[in-house]
């Protein structure tokens, strides 16, 4: 075991790590790689500090809550060996019930579902001391478990699912139980980097109660025990459970006696000056026997031995580095942008979007990705796509099951986006891609939105000037302020759209949404060009269709206007009675008569009627369409690396 490149060079490849961001997915990324470059990780977004410096060859960004995603990942990637490192409710501060359910349990069953149909070679999941409860005084695997968190419950259900799916449909995986890891990339907020801190300072840190005890285990240890269970994979070990702990029982007092030692610290510990977390326990270590007899595995670094280490990598590291918060936050400028461009017969123009918008992204030198969303296009934008994406892995294709619209089809894209904003176009080129250079100061100075103005347009005069008649109006209408001549075209920041993506809203008008989002927001003045290619799909008609969509979507004004009419016909009649019965018994040889005036004024409230229906009407279909609730968008296909993955079924909205 004193030499792991071997089992490394060992494993079958592709390999994927998921949860690679974190701590111990970060560090077992980097020592595989160092020696193979057949490693990937997967993020749940993109690359943070500890991977900073990983080519984007190696990185994967997907959410691996959603089925289809990981469905596409690992048709494309076609992995033999899994380490998932996933995990959210281990800190106190992650308290969302579902998502510690979702991440933890749900999402590894669906993406071990999917493995197993594949083949396999090995999938090692990361689980947790935690499992056991109250149960934590060296425990051996077989000891009854006593969960005490929801975290705890939810790791152990994993345990509980790897064991019958090992034991009873030959899958190839297994649990190691990890105790308290410690080692380099751990956010300083964490015990053993605070504590190493402090001590090159001179000092200790705020500790609590000094009986609670953990089983400390070095990093690198445990990312060797990863190796070795995928390495010694074997049908024995199908669905078994490992304890990954050095067997040592370590009190907090223990652990400062050994700090003082090795850092000659002569300042007094602060027992019981901050609050311990609610699981801590006073004996809480591990019986790690299990994992010498089924791979050989101990763990070698001594708790001196692994403090010092982590000394080495905090010692050169600089304010700047280690944030103002207790949190390790490596200080990154925002730099990376996901492009969604909405196609319908855009084909002959996806090719150049691609090349403008790549060479715009090369010349901000900024991360980006590239997502074209093919809106179920009677022409071949399926086919255009995927040769594209063959070539650039930054180009991601979604292919929508009908057409849905322009609005779903930038919320298909913002759903599957995985950077820091989104910047959204149309397909036809009249959006310029090299306008993105002008918004990104704008978000660089901390607008959250930066939207593009049609001060004007290469049209005939008459629809220019119909579209900016319908801005002012809509603008006039609306209970909320909308900026005028904005399009869809914009940088949008991830919180924003994140806030946008919880609407619940089917029939989506997305800039009025975008406006009713509030935050910071400007816009840059453009000329917006013709088509490149073809005709464009709108007409008179869908120009009023999308009219009403906006206006109803977020005005009232037509519903009031409705009983101000109202109010005013009935004072109207109410006068025109009086001034009839006046003349009729004064005047009566001037007094209306005759079947012509009674037609003209049925005929006059009968329009309005049938008007105040009509707009009624269009307000409770938008309702049917909402409590129908009926899949805002189906996704058909996901393309990626040129190859175009069938979407599974229920995740698709």
């Amino acid at each position: 075991m004193n030499d792991i490149t071997a089992y490394i060079l060992a494993l079958r490849g592709p390999i994927m790590i998921t949860g690679a961001s974190g701590f111990v997915g970060a560090n077992l990324f980097h020592m595989i790689a160092a020696h193979r470059k057949d490693v990937f990780a997967v993020v749940q977004r993109e690359r943070n500090w500890r991977l900073r410096d990983v080519p984007d060859a190696q990185l994967l960004a997907a959410d691996l809550n959603d089925l289809n995603v990981v469905k596409n990942m690992i048709d494309n990637l076609r992995p033999q060996t899994v380490f998932d490192c996933v995990a959210y409710g281990a800190y106190s501060f992650e308290t969302n019930v579902e998502l510690i359910y979702e991440t933890n349990f749900i999402a590894m069953v669906k993406m071990a579902e999917l493995l197993a149909d594949r083949g396999v070679a090995a999938f090692i999941h990361a689980g947790s001391s935690s499992e056991y409860g109250s149960n934590s005084a060296g425990p051996s695997e077989n000891a009854v478990c006593e969960p005490n968190s929801h975290y705890a419950v939810s790791k152990l259900s994993s345990d509980s699912y790897l064991k019958y799916m090992g034991k009873h449909k030959n899958f190839p995986g297994v649990n190691l139980r990890l105790y308290s890891v410690y080692g380099p990339l751990e956010d300083t907020s964490r015990l053993m980097p605070n504590l190493v801190r402090a001590a090159l300072k001179g000092g200790l840190p705020p500790l609590v109660n000094p009986e609670i005890s953990r089983d400390f285990v070095y990093v690198d240890d445990v990312c060797a025990a990863f190796v070795l269970a995928a390495a010694k994979m074997n049908p024995a070990m199908f669905g078994e459970t490992i304890n990954i702990g050095s067997g040592q029982k370590t009190t907090i007092a223990d652990l400062v006696s050994v700090a003082q030692k090795e850092f000659s610290l002569t300042a007094a510990p602060q027992y019981n000056s901050m609050q311990g977390r609610v699981w801590d326990l006073t004996d809480w270590y591990s019986n790690p026997d299990k994992a010498f007899d089924l791979m050989g595995w101990r763990a070698q670094t001594p708790l001196p031995v692994g403090l010092r280490k982590l000394a080495d990598w905090i010692a050169p590291l600089t304010d700047e580095d280690l944030g103002t918060s207790t949190k390790l936050s490596v200080q990154q400028k925002r730099r990376s942008v996901s492009a969604i461009i909405a196609c319908y017969k855009d084909a002959q123009a996806i090719p150049i979007m691609y090349q403008r918008l790549t060479d715009t992204f090369r010349k901000l030198k900024i991360d980006y990705e590239i997502i074209f969303v093919n809106d179920c296009s009677p022409d071949n934008s399926a086919e255009v796509i995927q040769e594209i994406s063959a070539k650039d892995p930054h180009v991601l294709g979604i292919s929508h099951s009908r057409n849905f619209g322009s609005q779903m089809a930038f919320r298909s894209g913002m759903e599957m986006s995985t950077k820091q904003a989104v910047v959204l176009l149309d397909g036809d080129l009249q959006d310029p891609p090299e306008l993105i250079a002008e918004f990104y100061p704008f978000w660089e100075q901390g607008y959250d939105v930066v939207y593009g103005r049609r001060v004007k347009r290469e049209m005939p005069m008459m629809w220019g000037m119909l579209y900016k008649a319908f801005y002012r109006v809509f603008a006039a209408f609306s209970y909320i302020k909308i900026p005028l001549d904005a399009g869809d075209f914009s940088l949008i920041d991830q919180r924003v759209v994140k806030w946008i993506l919880t609407s619940g809203e089917r029939d989506m008008f997305m800039r009025g949404l975008r406006a009713y989002m509030g935050f910071r927001q400007t816009g840059v003045d453009y000329v917006r060009p013709d088509r490149m290619f073809g005709v464009t799909t709108n007409s008179l008609f869908k120009n009023l269709d999308w009219a009403k969509k906006g206006i109803l979507s977020f005005s009232n004004v037509p519903l009031s206007m409705l009983g101000a009419v109202g109010a005013g016909l009935f004072t109207l009649s109410v006068l025109l009675g009086i001034l009839a019965i006046f003349l009729r018994l004064i005047f009566p040889e001037v007094a209306p008569r005759g079947a012509t005036t009674l037609l003209i004024s049925i005929l006059f409230f009968g329009s309005i009627n049938l008007l105040a229906i009509g707009i009624v009407g269009e307000y409770v279909g938008k309702i049917m369409i909402e409590v129908k609730a009926r899949p805002r968008l189906i996704r058909a296909a996901i393309i990626r690396n040129g190859q175009s993955t069938n979407v599974l079924g229920p995740h698709a909205e």
